[in-house]
Order: C-alpha cells, then sequence, then structure tokens
C-alpha cells in the first residue's frame, strides 16, 4: 500500500512537529532546530559524504562549525575511513544516538510515545515563561493524542 498526501494529512502527521522538534532539540542539547532536520535528512541517507552533507545544508542558515560539531558532539561518524589509494574521501554515517532519536522524533509524531511531564524533565524544572508555554503544549499533546 502507498502513502498519498491526503492520507499524511488525514493522520495529522505534522500537528505537533513544532513542539516535538523543540523538545527534541533541547533535550538533546543541540544547537539549533537546523542540526536536528539536518540529522533526519543524513539518517535518511543511510551513508554519505562530505559532499553529501554539504548539499544537504544548502537551505540552512550558515553555521561554519556545523559538520565539526555533530562529530565531535556524537552525531556523526566515519563508517569508512579514506586510505589515498583505493579509498579517496572518507564515508560517514549518523552514529546510533541519532539513529535513535530520529526514531523517538516518528514515535512522538505518530502518538506512540510521550514527551515526558515529570518535574526531572527539562520543561517542567524550568519556571521561565517559555518553559511554562513548552510545558502547555506538551499537556496539550498528550491530551489531543487520548482524544
Amino acid at each position: 500500500m502507498r502513502l498519498n498526501s491526503q492520507d499524511l494529512k488525514d493522520f495529522g502527521l505534522l500537528k505537533h512537529w513544532r513542539t516535538v522538534r523543540l523538545a527534541l532539540v533541547k533535550q538533546n542539547n543541540l544547537t539549533s532546530s537546523s542540526d536536528l532536520e539536518l540529522i533526519v535528512y543524513l539518517e535518511s541517507l543511510k551513508r554519505f559524504t562530505l559532499k553529501d552533507f554539504k548539499s544537504g545544508v544548502y537551505t540552512y542558515s550558515w553555521d561554519k562549525k556545523r559538520w565539526q560539531r555533530l562529530i565531535r558532539d556524537g552525531w556523526i561518524k566515519v563508517w569508512r575511513a579514506r586510505n589515498r589509494t583505493t579509498q579517496k574521501y572518507n564515508v560517514y554515517k549518523v552514529t546510533f544516538k541519532a539513529s535513535q532519536m530520529v526514531s523517538r522524533m516518528y514515535r512522538l509524531l505518530l502518538g506512540e510515545e510521550d514527551l515526558p511531564t515529570s518535574e526531572k524533565s527539562k520543561y517542567y524544572k524550568n519556571k521561565r515563561y517559555s518553559s511554562r508555554v513548552m510545558n502547555k503544549a506538551i499537556d496539550d499533546m498528550i491530551k489531543d493524542k487520548k482524544q
């Protein structure tokens, strides 16, 4: 069976995209939503080169340090190293941590999993205005799933 655009619209897959995206960025200490979206893109490629990465970042704001930061923070790793004779360049893949985050994102969007609402959550322990607004959005998302 093949999905079409109306199926996705009826399912409401992107209804809570903003809430899920902001929560995952904060929970995983990513610098921006662009990093999350780029990890989703790279994860769909399975294996990629630096050239693939550069073609994937054309639509994002310029961040000179993004590549090194994603490698340093454990989101991307070398899958096959360059050896200068038969392999002219490194081949990369996203790490297990990145793959798990993307899988969790889809589970959250599909309503198979809830965002945490305990006092230990990054949002619930912080009483700033933006965190209170995010708490409300998470509560609304959970209520919406139960209806």
